[in-house]
Order: C-alpha cells, then structure tokens, then sequence
C-alpha cells in the first residue's frame, strides 16, 4: 500500500517536470515545440494510468504538470513572466487539460487470464 503512496508522489514531481520544461520549450520551437510539449504531457498522463492502473495516476500527473503551469504563470513582481499571452500557451494549456482528460477517462484494458 505504501508503494502506491510512492507511486503517485513520483507522478507529481514527473508532471510538475514535464510542465515547466514544456513551458519552455513551446515558447522556443513554437510550432514543433508545441507539438513536442504537448506529446510529452499525454504521455506522463498515460504513463501515470498505466502504472498506477488507476485514474488517480492521471490526476496525480496532471496535478503536478498544473501546478507547475500556475507557479511558472504567475511572473515575479518586477513584470517578468514566462508565459506571455499568445495563442501557443493557451493551446498548451487548455490542450495539455483535455489530454489529461482523455487519459482519465479511458476504458480499462482487460487482462487476459493465462
């Protein structure tokens, strides 16, 4: 039970990384860069169902890759931020959402009896 516990800090850590480096690198390479982000993202989200073998390992993911989007979107008080408003980071992040969605909200596979 304690294994699980561990599972789903290590997702949240995973999707804050995976946030703030998508953050990033959908500003630099916009049009590849984006895309680069966003498959990052979907496969936290479905590496999260897939090893925890529950919709809680999305959550946990998206979680941290939210967080990490929110903290990063803030700015600092002198003016700097690092999202600046344009239609790439809107894509990421309402795009990013509805992966995670998807991810949680995808049947169960069925496990085939030996």
């Amino acid at each position: 039970m304690k294994g699980r516990y561990v599972w789903y800090a290590v997702l949240v850590v995973l999707g804050a990384l995976v946030g703030a480096a998508g953050s990033l690198v959908q500003a630099a390479w916009f049009p590849a860069g984006l895309l680069l982000a966003l498959l990052a993202s979907a496969a936290v989200f479905y590496g999260g169902r897939i090893a925890t073998g529950t919709q809680l390992g999305v959550a946990a993911s998206g979680g941290g890759w939210l967080l990490a989007i929110v903290v990063l979107s803030f700015g600092r008080p002198e003016g700097d931020g690092l999202f600046g408003g344009g239609l790439g980071e809107m894509v990421f992040l309402l795009g990013g959402m509805a992966l995670a969605v998807m991810c949680a909200t995808m049947t169960r596979f069925s496990r085939l009896a030996p």
